[in-house]
């Protein structure tokens, strides 16, 4: 029986899906003839709990909001976040989806108390934060991120 884990811990829609790449230049040309063009940056993510260990990456990020969901293209530039053991295990191609909410915290305390492993977190700030979840081999093993970030003023 399947489970449907948005439903289940209240997700909403899927904001993001997002992929790991071992070359952000030649992605960039590969997605971006499916998806339409990219911004992209370097992430320097300092002191961010990484299964379990505080540690260190950077990641070189690449976003297309073209479309109702966002499409992320991630790379490792240095550290071992979790997209590492994902391109190491599986190579590239799908490695999260994003729900955005409220309380990154509360969610991650729900979701861990039902087998979710927390792989990756880190808090910006009061306002930002974002975890990467491990869901358990019997809810499909997927890994789901959730950001809160106040939303732009229009």
């Amino acid at each position: 029986m399947a489970i449907d884990i948005a439903a289940r811990f209240g997700l909403g829609p899927i904001g993001q899906i997002a992929y790991v790449v071992n070359d952000m230049e030649e992605a960039l040309a590969r997605y971006g003839a499916l998806y339409g063009p990219f911004e992209h940056y370097t992430a320097k993510l300092d002191e961010c709990l990484i299964r379990g260990e505080v540690a260190d990456c950077t990641l070189h990020v690449a976003t297309n909001n073209e479309g109702p969901i966002e499409v992320e293209l991630i790379a490792v530039l240095e550290g071992h976040p979790p997209h590492a053991d994902h391109l190491r295990e599986h190579g590239e191609g799908l490695h999260h989806v994003r729900f955005d909410v409220e309380d990154v915290e509360a969610k991650m305390k729900e979701m861990g108390d039902a087998g979710f492993e927390v792989i990756f977190y880190k808090r910006y700030s009061p306002e930002i934060s974002f975890a990467y979840l491990q869901a358990p081999q019997a809810m499909g093993g997927h890994v789901i991120e959730l950001l809160h970030m106040p939303a732009a003023p229009a």
